[in-house]
């Protein structure tokens, strides 16, 4: 049941590059949009997924409290790539990247191209499967690299000798926030076979560090509560509660973030907490997904923008690199599926080519 614990549940959520700390400061959150809630996948098996993500603001706060619009808003069009490979029954590598179809700020400001390389193993401490009953616990450290601009500039005038002049765009339209960061990561989860129900949790944290401008922003850290059923063995839905928060940006002393990059760093920070739905379907190996992510509750540090509209639509495919050795039906299995699955019987251990549990003694 490993491998469909993700499919299933419809569990390859998570934020893209958050405009949570907004205007004219702003900065990216969580580098990671995609795959983050999981456990590992079974020995030798591929994982393949890509996810499109529309992020769409134009509403600001002042601590919790709306305010008004000092500009148009932001909004960015984003593709992710994820591949994975179970490299053992509990160890899992994933690399991770993507690219912005637009970045844009104002409707005038406008990037695009390649973001970060997120580089993602994953290891279960932690798998226990019993016939009503299986607990997983896994714990991550990755690591994101900068691929995409951080340092894009904007045509801002043409002097009276005839000379353009640029100046650096707002951090909220670079495609990579340009610094080295690392990836804490761990995943709970309790699922209940006979009754295709399950209930897990997430913990994301990331340590930012500084880029080649002078600029690091805030770490970030996100909490998820999930509960998902499965309805006609293929239509999964789940819903989550999140929590986000992302400390003050810092910088260097000598630079002024103001002048140079359009930044004040207090206007930076804050907290937030979501409801996001998310239905997914699954047709043997392939599973398409889609979710949205609505804010409840958002608290900024002084004037920023925040969360407004924001929806994920992907698609998954997983297979393996062998088949496991099965008996037929008049064989002396010894070896079955605790789920009581068709065809699963097999005269080693082993996984179940359908649900993915392991097999168990007759």
């Amino acid at each position: 049941m490993r491998f469909r614990i993700p499919l299933l549940a419809g569990i390859f959520l998570f934020s893209l590059k958050s405009f949570s700390q907004g205007c004219c400061s702003g900065g990216s959150g969580s580098p990671i949009a995609g795959g983050a809630s999981q456990g590992v996948l079974q020995d030798r098996q591929f994982e393949i997924g890509a996810n499109y993500q529309y992020y769409n603001t134009d509403k600001f706060k002042s601590g919790d409290r709306d305010t008004i619009s000092t500009i148009k808003g932001f909004n960015s069009n984003y593709l992710y790539l994820r591949l994975a490979y179970g490299l053992t029954k509990n160890l899992t590598m994933s690399v991770e990247s993507g690219y912005f179809i637009n970045k844009t700020q104002d409707d005038t400001i406008k990037s695009s191209g390649i973001a970060d390389l997120i580089l993602f193993p994953r290891y279960d401490i932690l798998n226990r499967t019993t016939e009503t009953r299986r607990t997983e616990l896994t714990l991550g450290l990755g690591m994101k690299i900068p691929l995409g601009k951080y340092n894009d500039s904007t045509y801002t005038y043409t002097d009276f000798r005839g000379k353009r002049h640029y100046t650096t765009s707002p951090p909220t339209v670079q495609p990579t926030n340009g610094s080295n960061d690392f990836i804490f990561y761990g995943f709970f989860f309790r699922g209940y076979p006979l009754k295709n129900f399950r209930l897990f949790a997430n913990a994301l944290y990331i340590h930012k560090g500084y880029n080649p401008l002078g600029q690091k922003f805030g770490d970030y850290a996100s909490v998820g509560l999930f509960a998902g059923k499965t309805f006609f063995k293929k239509l999964g839905v789940t819903l989550q509660i999140k929590g986000e928060w992302i400390a003050k940006m810092k910088y260097d002393k000598n630079v002024d973030m103001t002048a140079y990059y359009n930044i004040d760093p207090l206007s930076t920070g804050g907290k937030k907490v979501l409801v996001v739905p998310q239905f997914s379907f699954t047709q043997n190996n392939f599973t398409i997904y889609a979710l949205t992510e609505i804010p409840i509750y958002q608290y900024v540090n002084r004037t920023q923008v925040v969360s407004k509209y924001q929806a994920t639509l992907g698609i998954s495919y997983r297979f393996f690199t062998y088949k496991n050795k099965v008996l037929n039906n008049n064989s002396n299995a010894i070896y079955i599926c605790p789920m009581k699955c068709a065809g699963s019987e097999s005269s080693v251990p082993g996984k179940c080519k359908e649900c993915g549990m392991d097999l168990i003694k007759k």
